[in-house]
């Protein structure tokens, strides 16, 4: 199966179905394979949130997909609808505002999931765990804390478990939501700032892919990270030449307090190393511009040690649309980037010029534990996460299709 043209389908329905009224849509395919992918890409232009109101106000209406597949195979249509679900419910989380999406709203929305599920699945097979504000910092999440203790509401870790009794293998899946991005003491101007209610992306991910998973009854033990923090400004914003001492027990000096997401991030895979006991770490977030740069708008940027798991992740990709393409794997060539003179390292490179967007997947997996030998992804998606100032719904078939592969 060749890579099938997701943003053509996609845009060719945005540009010939009506905004308003029912519609149906047919898609024409060779195979299933191709019908699973076009199918993921026609729902992404009918994003939930929309605030406008008069005659320009979202109307209720039924949008129904056909498929017309060309060598017969039948299409597992519950399982596009439970992705699509998924897909559209990201894009709705990211294009929520942060006044009305902070982190205690995340974080009831993981409780609301939960206890749906729960009543389907049984708490014997999904739970949850949420470790908030004051809490984060005794037990020395200094880099959740740090970046969101500024703000109103506070920073919180979210560890959604679902573990089928079949299961075999372990999944942990760590999201970055920043529900807001200032960049903090390092502020961003006005251009740059726009927008970034999607510095969340990573977590909507995870969490949308969380449903679709227990829902479609994969037989993995998944456990979904959310890094919940606010990154404000305020009294109590940390600053540039804070240390922070993170959950892996190494220290950081911040250089640069819109370098946040890796922050929140190594606190998420420091706890999946060590309390999870997972088969692999998957890292996902909205996290460098240089992500643009080296991978562009379409294809994520993906990092690993592991060549069998960077083939693992394209042919995820080929298969939903959420494509990918590898960054630079070269800690031993990169890491100095991040020295520091008082602790273990700094937050942000010394150089941008030199393979930015590894240096900050690079800087996540060197809060791992060094007890953990087994396998991480890292997955940048700032590029393709976002499409005319709203969020895509990126990374949820990705992380769907990997579990169920893995």
């Amino acid at each position: 199966m060749g890579v099938i043209r997701n943003d053509l389908i996609e845009d060719a329905v945005a540009t010939h179905i009506p905004l308003k009224g029912d519609a149906q849509i047919i898609l024409l395919v060779p195979n299933k394979e191709q019908a699973y992918a076009a199918g993921l890409a026609a729902c992404r232009p009918f994003p939930l949130y929309n605030q406008k109101t008069g005659k320009k106000a979202p109307d209720t209406r039924n949008v129904h997909v056909t498929f017309h597949v060309e060598n017969g195979e039948q299409v597992n249509l519950e399982e596009i609808q439970v992705l699509s679900d998924g897909i559209r419910q990201a894009q709705k989380l990211m294009d929520t505002p942060c006044a009305e999406l902070r982190t205690t709203d995340f974080v009831n929305h993981a409780k609301t999931l939960v206890a749906n599920l729960v009543k389907e699945y049984g708490s014997d097979t999904v739970s949850i765990k949420v470790i908030s504000g004051k809490d984060l910092d005794e037990q020395h999440f200094g880099g959740i804390y740090g970046v969101g203790k500024a703000a109103s509401e506070p920073p919180a870790l979210v560890i959604m478990s679902y573990t089928p009794k079949a299961a075999e293998k372990t999944l942990a899946l760590v999201g970055k939501g920043i529900v807001y991005d200032t960049g903090g003491l390092s502020i961003k101007g006005t251009a740059g700032m726009c927008g970034m209610k999607h510095d969340m992306g990573g977590a909507a991910g995870v969490f949308s892919a969380f449903e679709a998973i227990v829902r479609n009854k994969v037989q993995k033990n998944v456990h979904a990270l959310l890094c919940l923090a606010e990154n404000a400004v305020g009294p109590d914003s940390f600053r540039n030449d804070d240390i922070l001492y993170m959950y892996s027990k190494k220290t950081v000096e911040v250089n640069n307090t819109d370098a946040e997401g890796r922050l929140v991030l190594a606190d998420g895979v420091a706890y999946a190393s060590q309390h999870l006991s997972p088969s692999i770490i998957i890292n996902m977030a909205t996290l460098t511009g240089a992500q643009m740069i080296c991978t562009g708008l379409k294809h994520a940027g993906i990092l690993t040690a592991s060549e069998k798991v960077e083939q693992m992740a394209k042919e995820a990709a080929k298969s939903t649309g959420d494509l990918v393409h590898p960054f630079v794997y070269a800690p031993e060539l990169l890491e100095y980037i991040f020295d520091s003179p008082v602790a273990d390292m700094k937050n942000s490179v010394s150089d941008r010029a030199n393979a930015q967007a590894s240096c900050a997947g690079h800087f996540i997996e060197r809060h791992i534990s060094e007890q953990y030998s087994n396998e991480w992804l890292h997955i940048d998606i700032a590029g393709p996460g976002s499409k005319k100032a709203r969020g895509t719904g990126f990374g949820v078939a990705l992380l769907y299709q990997i579990a169920k592969n893995y």
